[in-house]
């Protein structure tokens, strides 16, 4: 199988200036065409070390992509470490993304500066791949067997995402024109309420009785869970299907309601889907969360059909003025408890008249006490059978915190409406 490594440069990376996105979007694409990225390495913007680290790179890999340092500011220096690493005699200039350079500039109402026209200068050892949505060209460098020890090949990408990401479809398409490929076959399934560890000792027999040519992935996120990735690398496509299959069918009963998807995905999408195929609708009230639940769910394309609204009563009079929780309730439990959880998921759905709503209270941190540490939040869940809480306690940051006490309410109200339909 091919390997490909994937470099970032420029020292905004390093320093924490900017996140890369690149990198996971180009080792998707790869992953899907048969080309296994086995190394991600970020490169500080200095001409020497931008070729030392290329050679290392073409050296051990077939395919070498890299992003960024293609601007046209005297600090972006890629294009200049590149024509050294590939032994270039000179620059010619692209016609085509001169044009590019020309179209861009002046739908935007800028003059064409000499600056800008550099852009379309490259090393005479690349072939050019016009970027049709940015100024720098993608280009590509390619090695005889003499060079590395065999055929390698280093493509040349922006460093902005829009156009990084928009590029790739040709990058792919000239992979697969020059690289034979294997195919790898993924299957999905999402899985929330449970730590990593805790699954992972869970289904541990399941995972030792794998094939050598399975792999099993465990891929964490805040907001989704924990997504477990089965693998299979080359052989019959349907075939890898096929077994993928049994081997998760053996799986999905260890997993009880713990799984909520086969594909990936995310539980508000899940959600939605739930919601609209049942015809029943959904509001929220929260404090903790601060909005994060209802911005969740109205990332679905559609959500208006079964979502009705929310309240964010992050102060406790809004909550009894807006909500209808009684002050006594409040006084009596105090703000993080069951019974004003209740009283909040309650109070909305009354509110707005939906089938179901879901609330939260807690404390996202800094803060708390005994009886209510940081990372504490209830969770009530009403619907026609009756209202429900929950207690959960997170170990995070406040940023995260939150992100758990969303998606965990979220999950929880997945699960009431599965059983409530069964009613």
């Amino acid at each position: 199988m091919n390997t490909a490594s994937i470099c970032t440069i420029g020292d905004e990376i390093l320093i924490g200036q900017i996140v890369d996105t690149n990198s996971s979007h180009i080792s998707k694409a790869l992953g899907e065409l048969g080309i296994r990225a086995d190394r991600m390495l970020s490169i500080g913007d200095r001409r020497e070390q931008i070729i030392s680290s290329l050679e290392d790179e073409l050296r051990t890999h077939d395919i070498v992509i890299t992003t960024g340092g293609l601007g046209p500011t005297k600090d972006d220096i890629t294009k200049d470490a590149l024509a050294a690493l590939s032994h270039a005699g000179g620059y010619v200039k692209h016609a085509e993304q001169e044009r590019i350079v020309h179209e861009i500039l002046h739908s935007r109402g800028l003059d064409v500066l000499d600056i800008n026209l550099r852009q379309a200068l490259v090393p005479d050892s690349c072939e050019v791949i016009p970027n049709r949505l940015g100024t720098a060209p993608i280009m590509v460098f390619r090695f005889p067997r003499e060079r590395f020890g065999h055929p390698a090949t280093l493509y040349s990408l922006p460093g902005v995402p829009f156009e990084a990401i928009g590029a790739l479809p040709d990058v792919i398409a000239d992979i697969r024109a020059h690289y034979p490929t294997d195919r790898i076959t993924h299957r999905t399934l999402m899985v929330y309420g449970i730590a990593e560890s805790a699954l992972a000792k869970k289904i541990e027999a399941w995972e030792d009785a794998l094939p050598a040519d399975m792999h099993l992935a465990y891929l964490p996120n805040q907001l989704t869970g924990i997504r477990l990735r089965l693998s299979v690398y080359g052989g019959d496509a349907d075939e890898a299907e096929r077994r993928i299959s049994a081997r998760f069918e053996a799986l999905k009963p260890l997993l009880g309601e713990m799984l909520y998807a086969e594909s990936d995905t995310n539980l508000q999408t899940v959600l939605g889907a739930l919601l609209r195929d049942s015809g029943t609708t959904l509001s929220a009230a929260e404090s903790c969360t601060g909005g994060m639940i209802a911005h969740l769910i109205t990332t679905v394309p559609g959500s208006s059909a079964y979502f009705l609204g929310s309240v964010t009563s992050y102060a406790v009079p809004v909550k009894v003025r807006v909500l209808g929780v009684p002050a006594g309730t409040v006084e009596r439990y105090g703000v993080v408890s069951s019974e004003v959880a209740a009283a909040m998921a309650e109070g909305v759905r009354s509110l707005t008249g939906s089938t179901y709503s879901v609330s939260t209270t807690g404390l996202a941190g800094p803060g708390g006490d005994e009886s209510n540490p940081e990372g504490t939040v209830w969770i009530g869940v009403s619907g026609p059978h009756g209202t429900v809480t929950r207690k959960f306690n997170y170990h995070n940051d406040r940023i995260r915190n939150i992100e758990r006490f969303a998606a965990t309410a979220l999950d929880q109200l997945r699960r009431y409406i599965i059983e409530d339909l069964k009613q």
